[in-house]
């Protein structure tokens, strides 16, 4: 049995299709059942089967916290895909203590995207965006001077917002070696650079950079659709198969959908495109038969099954063999930071911090509670992880 949250959506069906299909020409006769379950109640639902030891055999995490948490519960998978080490990208986010217990589906990323027809209508060039912060203001000020729109859509209802712009913003705030840092663990809660991120979260907002309601917005999707309909001229979107270049492209025009680096906030900083291992199926420690699970987990990533997943759901695959080529602009753009691009700030927090960095964000916001507060209480818990 497979859980997940994907396999009932019609953008995934020809890949859990051919993912089906490999995995019946390896084992004829063995039957294998997709169980789709709400993404909102997904963890909960998946907590009590662990609990229980009595749930599926393969299942599907988000890469980072979500997965490092449960390892007790997973299987490592070392030895059965090894094969696949070079072919797939983004194992880091999967593994835990020098052992990998998901394969990678897609990458999942924080690209900065912009509505190139409103740069034009400002008179601005499509072409080259904004490098600094100071540009990136000015250009947003001329935007909503020539056409109303807003310069940030953003949906923090589920405190997801600030997850997007701490990795979507960071690499243009703390420096190469913060940066680096941060990933390993040592996170200085007390520098400047750190703070600058929340004060900087507060300050477009105090500003109205983002859309009004901020706080009552859901990222997924009610500030999708804000950036779509033209009234947010950037959007710190995905690269998964959800509010991505594809879902843009079908509103913007493909050729308008624009993709650009973090602009540069701190001397010194490098911007780069953040992302990480986005979605992968891992094998439960219960499973009765835990090749037979490793192979389902193959299957879901062969070079076909991900060529598909990319083509009608617009995901960034794991695969790097996968030609892009033929793709839009946005693509062309994105594909090939994946080289020199590095992981996500907030994937590397625990879940427990991550989901406490959502609930200051919105206090922040509403003036609630003050940049060296929300700091403070960040650094407890990521001691305390």
């Amino acid at each position: 049995m497979v859980w997940d949250w994907k396999s009932s959506d019609a953008t995934a069906a020809s890949y859990i299709q051919k993912a089906k299909a490999d995995f019946a020409k390896k084992h004829p006769g063995v039957t294998v059942e997709f169980v789709a379950q709400p993404f909102d109640q997904y963890y909960t639902l998946l907590g009590a089967a662990i609990q229980s030891s009595t749930g599926p055999d393969v299942m599907l995490f988000n890469g980072g916290g979500q997965i490092r948490d449960r390892v007790d519960s997973l299987l490592p998978i070392d030895q059965y895909v090894a094969e696949d080490r070079q072919r797939l990208a983004g194992w880091e986010a999967f593994g835990k203590d020098g052992k990998i217990y998901a394969a990678p589906v897609t990458l999942q990323g924080h690209p900065i995207y912009y509505n190139k027809t409103l740069y034009e209508k400002a008179g601005l060039d499509p072409a080259s965006p904004p490098k600094t912060w100071d540009e990136f203001i000015g250009d947003c000020a001329a935007i909503k001077k020539a056409t109303g729109a807003k310069c940030f859509a953003l949906g923090n209802k589920e405190g997801i917002g600030i997850q997007f712009f701490l990795s979507g913003l960071g690499s243009g705030i703390l420096t190469p070696q913060e940066y680096d840092d941060w990933i390993a663990g040592k996170r200085d809660w007390t520098s400047p650079d750190v703070k600058r991120v929340f004060t900087l979260w507060k300050e477009v907002n105090d500003l109205g950079l983002n859309n009004d309601g901020a706080n009552s917005t859901a990222m997924f999707n009610d500030a999708f659709a804000v950036f779509n309909s033209g009234k947010a001229a950037h959007i710190i979107g995905l690269m998964s198969d959800i509010g991505h270049w594809k879902d843009f492209s079908e509103f913007l025009g493909a050729d308008k959908v624009g993709v650009m680096n973090a602009p540069v906030v701190t001397d010194g900083a490098s911007p780069n495109l953040p992302y990480d291992g986005g979605i992968g199926y891992a094998v439960a420690k219960w499973a009765k038969d835990p090749k037979l699970a490793a192979d389902m987990v193959r299957s879901l990533t062969t070079t076909d099954a991900l060529t598909s997943f990319y083509s009608d759901a617009g995901a960034i695959a794991s695969d790097t063999t996968i030609d892009v080529s033929q793709g839009p602009a946005a693509v062309g753009t994105i594909v090939p930071e994946i080289k020199s691009g590095k992981p996500a700030l907030h994937v590397a927090l625990s879940s427990k911090t991550i989901d406490l960095m959502g609930r200051l964000s919105q206090k922040l916001l509403s003036g609630s509670a003050t940049v060296d507060e929300v700091v403070e209480q960040l650094a407890a818990s990521d001691r305390a992880s």
